[in-house]
């Protein structure tokens, strides 16, 4: 299915100059009480997942005294296996820094998962009665983890649960922007899983506008952010489009059952504390921005690849080690501050401490289990970043089996008609061989590696006609990255760092395999039924499920 050429005019939201700069540059977030005199409810459970036979418990604050629940299994078809009415519920205090703390509400109501659900995504929404007698609902959402043993055929998802709560924007801090700190406005270093999920990572209309540009900007036009503008004009997170289940892992995950393949979901939690979930899988997939990891989940994925495990990453971004606290219900992040700031860098645990993958005293670059690194890549085709650039993966070695029965040639483009490359990506130090890229002798690239196709990405802003307030992010993060690497944040670093790319590679290691289309937006191609795109896909889970004829 070929999708509409990109637009030539921004769409319209109805709001002023002065509210598109706040949309993108100013801090908006959801918070008890910001609904008005009509009332509100809201929600969230104990963990991010459960096994069938367990129990969830829901904690709700709500204006109501009452209020009804419905849960459907989100896949390729909705399907409802819950549903009752009456549950009694009331307002719950909550701490002004519940993004760090946690809400620390009360249980309302216990739901007993069935033994027989199968494993999954499975969306809660609650609904009650607001003062004025409208309804008011809100929507949550938890995964049902497969049981143990063998799933010869069977696709395991590992949701991108330390991204979607890094970003979560639920009571006002997050791991961008905040309320925490002496002047409260800085991103958060830890934050809660005990908190609603932001409006938009759960569902979302069909019309969301994505991250990467869907408008043909003239040259010197000042960059716009639609999905920002139409996130403040509709009461969304601003940060919908950049993590969650809506945005993100639910394309996968429907398209994958729709084509006829058996998928299982598990979080990233689950990755960290059992270990043993990705056994018996023959193919573990990752998609969508999959920003945040602990050292244990990436442990848990090297073991898996180096004992003969298939490993399909159609994600990118993959930047910042955490570390999980509280059994946890906390995570912890202090980025760009890590050095100086982190407690774990005074004891030398490169497992605990915080901060890029790629920064010289972690020793773990993401090179290592994915085959690309986030320093080398991310920004492509928004802001002052490529935002005319190719909207897909231009292919170098069409030959790869990868690209079997595609019809794509040495130069074209994958997945330009959907826009699949952007907004995030990942990638490499190559050199160029008879036309083809290859990796670098200072890569640090697996043995075998092959780049299969190569695009333009930057990390700084290209905005020599722009004034400061029309930059989202400018040079900030290739400063940090130039320090990380070269030691300072000079001008002359950053000239090291400032052009990058995003590809698609393959490798073997130890008895298993890796596949990484190192982009975030790889689901917009499965999302608008792409079909050169879904081809590709199909022939990574068909190898890697065994299923070639």
């Amino acid at each position: 299915m070929q999708t509409a050429q990109p637009a030539t005019q921004f769409p319209d939201f109805g709001l002023t100059a002065e509210q598109r700069r706040f949309a993108v540059r100013g801090h908006y977030y959801e918070y008890p009480g910001m609904d008005g005199e009509n009332g509100e409810i809201w929600c969230y459970t104990d963990r991010f997942s459960y096994r069938p036979g367990e129990r969830a418990t829901f904690h709700v604050s709500a204006t109501a005294k009452s209020f009804a629940l419905r849960v459907v299994r989100d896949g390729a078809v909705e399907t409802p296996v819950f549903e009752t009415r009456g549950i009694a519920c009331g307002w719950q205090d909550t701490p002004d820094q519940c993004s760090v703390e946690g809400c620390g509400w009360s249980a309302t109501f216990e739901l007993a998962i069935g033994e027989d659900w199968p494993s999954g995504a499975y969306r809660a929404t609650l609904s009650a009665q607001g003062r004025d007698g409208s309804d008011i609902t809100c929507h949550h959402l938890f995964i049902v983890s497969p049981k143990p043993g063998k799933k010869s055929g069977r696709v395991l998802q590992v949701a991108a649960t330390g991204t979607w709560l890094a970003y979560n924007t639920w009571g006002g801090s997050n791991a961008y922007q905040g309320i925490t700190g002496n002047g409260r406005d800085q991103y958060a270093r830890m934050v809660s899983t005990q908190r609603p999920w932001c409006r938009g990572f759960v569902v979302l209309p069909p019309d969301a506008p994505r991250v990467p540009l869907e408008v043909s900007m003239p040259p010197k036009t000042v960059p716009r952010y639609p999905h920002m503008e139409w996130a403040l004009a509709t009461g969304h997170s601003k940060k919908y489009a950049s993590a969650g289940w809506a945005s993100y892992d639910s394309h996968f995950f429907r398209w994958a059952e729709r084509a006829g393949y058996g998928v299982d979901l598990a979080s990233q939690h689950d990755l960290h504390f059992t270990t043993e979930v990705l056994d018996g899988y023959d193919c573990v997939v990752f998609v969508g921005h999959d920003e945040y990891w602990t050292w244990e989940m990436r442990d848990a994925v090297d073991r898996y690849v180096e004992r003969g495990g298939q490993a399909a990453r159609f994600a990118g971004n993959f930047m910042w080690q955490t570390r999980l606290e509280d059994e946890g219900r906390r995570q912890v992040c202090y980025k760009y501050q890590a050095r100086a700031e982190d407690p774990a860098y005074r004891t030398n645990n490169v497992t605990r401490a915080t901060n890029s993958w790629d920064a010289p005293e972690i020793g773990r670059p993401g090179v290592k289990t994915f085959g690309l690194n986030s320093s080398k890549g991310v920004y492509a085709g928004w802001g002052g970043c490529t935002p005319r650039g190719a909207r897909g993966f231009p292919i170098y070695r069409p030959e790869h089996w990868a690209f079997a029965d595609t019809g794509l040639f040495y130069g074209d483009l994958l997945g330009a008609d959907s826009h699949i490359y952007g907004y995030e990506v990942d990638g490499l130090d190559y050199e160029i061989r008879n036309g083809r890229p290859c990796p670098s002798a200072a890569s640090g690239a697996p043995e075998g590696l092959e780049i299969l196709a190569l695009g333009m990405a930057s990390q700084v802003e290209e905005a020599d006609f722009l004034v400061a307030e029309d930059q989202f992010f400018g040079d900030e993060d290739g400063r940090f990255i130039a320090e990380m690497l070269y030691g300072d944040a000079s001008d002359e670093n950053l000239e090291k760092v400032r052009y990058s790319n995003g590809m698609i590679v393959n490798f073997k290691r130890g008895r298993g395999e890796v596949f990484h289309a190192g982009s975030c937006e790889w689901v917009a191609g499965l999302l608008r039924r792409d079909a050169m795109v879904e081809r590709v896909t199909a022939n990574v889970l068909d190898r890697f499920l065994n299923r070639q004829a």
